[in-house]
């Protein structure tokens, strides 16, 4: 049975002895697996990259944040933004906030998700704008994509997967992740906001 948690979350369930099969983290993360042993090495496959993107309450005007400037007078101007506490995007923006200078303002007025969908926050009319990875903000109803972060201020997440060494189902394992990383898969990955 899958299980969807952000990468910290993942990590945690399986320090604390959870077993599964396959696991998907973010690179860095599997790769950290790896070095310790707890994931096969040659079993890593490389997945999708993942964009970090605002969204707006469904029918809102979309903000400009296609430059530096354009980006901060939109967040300073919001009355509340909506970020993730543990989440690689949530990670990503506070250093974002912090290197523009504006953390002190945005975080005065932040809505700070401690996990799951932070533009269920737009939904629920408590924030004005949700910061989260573009595929995670598609998944919540009555929402619209602005777009993505500006892309020079972002390195895109890189989402991998690999075996646990622990797994006893070696063969349909390594099947199900050729079978992730195949072009067969790259359609669905691109209509859930990743990139192959």
């Amino acid at each position: 049975m899958p299980i969807f948690a952000p990468t910290l979350g993942l990590l945690d369930r399986l320090r604390g002895g959870e077993a599964a099969d396959i696991v998907i983290l973010t690179k860095e993360a599997l790769d950290d697996l790896a070095r310790a042993g707890s994931v096969v090495a040659d079993s890593r496959v490389d997945l999708a990259r993942s964009f970090v993107g605002l969204a707006v309450k469904a029918g809102a005007a979309h903000p400009d944040i296609a430059t530096e400037p354009a980006l901060r007078a939109t967040l300073l101007g919001a009355r509340s933004v909506a970020y993730s506490r543990i989440g690689a995007s949530g990670i990503f923006f506070a250093q974002l906030i912090e290197r523009m200078g504006i953390a002190s303002e945005i975080n005065a007025r932040a809505r700070i998700t401690p996990s799951g969908f932070t533009a269920e926050r737009l939904v629920s009319g408590e924030a004005d704008l949700a910061v989260q990875q573009i595929s995670e903000l598609k998944l919540v109803p009555g929402v619209e994509i602005v777009g993505p972060v500006p892309l020079e201020l972002q390195s895109p997440a890189v989402f991998s997967a690999g075996r646990l060494a622990a797994s006893t189902r070696v063969a349909p394992s390594d099947a199900l992740l050729k079978y992730l990383a195949s072009p067969e898969v790259a359609p669905a990955l691109r209509a859930s906001g990743l990139e192959p």
